[in-house]
């Protein structure tokens, strides 16, 4: 089965998503820095192109805004600060929920500079399937080369999904849809359609035996929000290239209705909370987090049948 779209929407055959890039460099920039001793990301920095790995360099060894700044540079160090904050507890979040799953596939739909293969060593007899566009996928895979590999397996799935059959392509990979799996479907859906998500779903569902587990994260809706990005969008591209890149969000859900949607392929919703509470939880600063940190979610399924 094809899933309409692309894992990273506006990845272009010749390069790597930048919403992937941006969530990497907060997790490079808050390791070491972040008051949570639950996060950490060695890999991150390795991860990051050169040009990003330059710019959080700068921004690890001086936090506070330079005098003088313009106004696309007091942008850029807003969105980083912001990105680092929004992300350690996010990233905490999926990592305790892998933990706890005995799956031994684990699966990253649209992963990005994702670090886990090669940072945690709970994934020691694990095989992780990293799914994305190809683009993405080449970059990183040079990068990390450097980096020791934790997991059991790691198997790398290249998956165009405006061309390719996402089904045939984990079958092809390996993934055994007779043994539980963990999906990691993070930083992916609100960029999709409502029919893209549904597709992905269905994939899911069918390659999901008892005892599988779903961790997803998702934006609730806030018009305030999407016009607060709308305007920073159009700052950045004013001032020169748009670090996010051409990945518009598209798809927004309140915790009910995302209990429906996933009910309706099989997964049975656990618990679904906000960042805030997230980092509340783990004695996390959330002064930086942004003006409507709330709107992101993380909830975890599990396989109801």
């Amino acid at each position: 089965m094809r899933v309409p779209g692309r894992c990273g929407v506006g990845v272009r055959n010749d390069e790597e998503s930048q919403t992937a890039v941006l969530v990497c460099a907060g997790r490079a920039a808050a390791h070491g820095r972040a008051r949570v001793p639950a996060f950490s990301d060695p890999t991150a920095e390795v991860l990051l192109p050169a040009d990003m790995q330059a710019r959080v360099r700068a921004y690890r060894a001086n936090p506070s805004l330079p005098a003088g700044a313009g106004g696309r540079a007091r942008l850029e160090h807003a969105m980083l600060r912001t990105t680092e904050a929004l992300i350690v507890p996010r990233t905490v979040a999926i990592d305790e929920a892998i933990r706890e799953s005995p799956a031994g596939q684990l699966v990253i739909l649209g992963a990005g500079l994702d670090g886990r293969a090669w940072r945690l060593p709970e994934l020691a007899g694990t095989v992780v399937f990293e799914v994305d566009h190809p683009a993405s996928q080449q970059a990183k895979r040079a990068r990390a080369a450097q980096l020791p590999v934790l997991a059991g397996q790691l198997r790398f799935v290249p998956v165009d999904f405006a061309r390719d059959d996402l089904d045939a392509r984990l079958a092809e990979a390996g993934h055994d849809a007779a043994v539980p799996t963990t999906w990691v479907w993070e930083g992916v859906v609100p960029y999709l359609t409502g029919q893209q998500i549904r597709a992905t779903l269905a994939v899911l569902a069918r390659r999901s035996a008892p005892g599988s587990q779903l961790v997803i994260f998702y934006v609730a809706p806030s018009p305030v929000r999407y016009l607060g990005r709308l305007l920073s969008r159009l700052l950045l591209r004013s001032g020169g290239r748009d670090i996010l890149g051409d990945e518009p969000q598209r798809s927004f859900f309140r915790a009910p209705a995302l209990r429906v949607l996933l009910a309706d392929y099989g997964f049975a919703v656990i618990r679904d909370r906000d960042l805030v509470d997230i980092a509340r939880a783990l004695a996390a600063d959330t002064t930086a987090m942004g003006p409507f940190p709330r709107a992101g979610r993380i909830a975890v399924a599990q396989r109801s049948d």
